[in-house]
């Protein structure tokens, strides 16, 4: 009977453990975040000004969700699915605009159709995509885009 209550007991510590653990939203060390930021920003400037191309996969045009693709697999060695609306399923919700961490994955829905859209996010209010009409750069999350802000994910 004893051996069996300090069975029940490490069970029930180890629950409690792994919910609290889970739950937690550690936020990552200064070391981590320029570790992060340097990944992203070597990045960058290899695409940047790339042209946006819907479907596109490469340098010579590539949409959001590929550019996501290539850096994450790239940089983190983190494999995504290929479309938004998969990529909007991984990992989990961050809920509060005060937890967002660089490279945080950030979804946008837009236009009538309510297009999705993905970036990354660096920190200081920016994030980096591949823009319709300028191709892959770094945009503040201004008003517009904080109209159309659906999701922040963290998958790192």
């Amino acid at each position: 009977m004893l051996k069996s209550n300090r069975f029940l007991l490490k069970i029930l510590l180890l629950l409690i453990l792994i919910i609290f653990t889970g739950c937690s939203s550690t936020r990552i060390n200064e070391r981590e975040k320029k570790e992060r930021t340097a990944k992203i920003t070597t990045f960058y400037r290899s695409w940047k000004g790339t042209k946006y191309r819907l479907g596109g996969t490469t340098k010579s045009g590539v949409d959001c969700s590929a550019l996501m693709q290539h850096l994450y697999g790239e940089k983190f060695t983190k494999r995504l699915p290929r479309t938004t609306k998969d990529m909007a399923r991984e990992g989990s919700k961050v809920k509060k605009r005060s937890q967002w961490e660089v490279g945080d994955l950030v979804f946008f829905k837009i236009g009538w159709k309510r297009t999705h859209h993905v970036g990354v996010y660096l920190g200081d209010n920016r994030f980096l995509h591949a823009s319709t009409s300028k191709g892959v750069i770094v945009s503040e999350i201004d008003e517009y885009w904080s109209k159309h802000l659906w999701q922040v994910r963290r998958v790192l």
